[in-house]
């Protein structure tokens, strides 16, 4: 059953050095004050999980919090490039990256089958690509009943999943809806889990579309307010485009970057 807590003990409980770590939201709901905190807390030798990594993994890999990235797509939306990933890639600064690199679908396929509780998925997604031979993630399997030739991608299971949401009950029941990603699948597929949400409430009123993350699937709910900042709540904040925009200039230059994690994320004010 989830237990209602605060940010910093949560991620002090459910995140451990070397874990594999997802933290899933698409487009909006993605939770940076969740990363702020990893990175406040020193975590190390991670080996981070996201659909589409940008802003918010950019930030880990440059503050030394990351060892492996498994991907599907990496850039600052609308901007450009994520230079503190690629300088992690090209000088191995601060640490070196290894990277693991798969399709949106071979991705979402991955939580799924973790979520499902088998040990891999099948697709087609892969055909007609080099990306295959380009990761140790990918396989191929024979259909037993066409005999057709389908790539294979083995389960991804977290050893902890952060997502944020709109809101929570007091029973640690939680809510979101909107743009949704692999968030459900996340949190399922996961050994632990950490939902940061913006509100906490009585109960859960109905919201058309929305998804619910029953309590007993959830370890720990954090009230965040604004806690996917740079990046948006559905009914709750706007996207700060600005953010985008000016973490080109910080993140291109290593001083810049350092004298960001000093001055915003290790004082707990965190803006670009």
């Amino acid at each position: 059953m989830a237990r209602i807590t605060t940010l910093p003990d949560a991620v002090a409980e459910l995140v451990r050095d070397g874990d594999v770590l997802a933290m899933e939201g698409f487009t909006h709901l993605i939770p940076f004050a969740a990363a702020h905190e990893v990175i406040r807390q020193r975590r190390h030798d991670l080996t981070a999980a996201r659909m589409t990594p940008d802003l918010i993994y950019d930030q880990l890999i440059g503050a030394g919090c990351v060892r492996k990235l498994v991907f599907s797509w990496g850039g600052n939306p609308g901007v450009g490039s994520l230079h503190r990933f690629r300088d992690a890639v090209e000088n191995g600064w601060p640490v070196p990256l290894e990277l693991e690199e798969h399709s949106h679908a071979g991705m979402a396929n991955r939580y799924v089958a973790g979520a499902s509780g088998v040990p891999f998925a099948v697709l087609r997604g892969y055909s007609g690509t080099s990306l295959a031979g380009h990761s140790p993630g990918v396989a191929t399997v024979t259909c037993p009943f066409t005999g057709e030739q389908l790539s294979a991608v083995p389960a991804l299971c977290p050893d902890v999943t952060v997502v944020h949401a709109q809101r929570a009950d007091r029973a640690g029941n939680v809510q979101l809806w909107g743009i949704t990603g692999v968030q459900k699948e996340a949190v399922l597929a996961a050994r632990r889990s950490l939902v940061t949400v913006e509100e906490l409430v009585d109960e859960l009123p109905p919201q058309p579309g929305a998804v619910v993350l029953p309590t007993w699937v959830v370890d720990a709910v954090a009230v965040v307010p604004g806690g996917a900042h740079p990046s948006y709540t559905q009914g709750f904040s706007k996207r700060d485009n600005g953010y985008y925009q000016a973490w080109d200039a910080i993140s291109r230059d290593r001083a810049a970057f350092a004298r960001w994690l000093d001055e915003q994320v290790y004082t707990g004010e965190v803006r670009a």
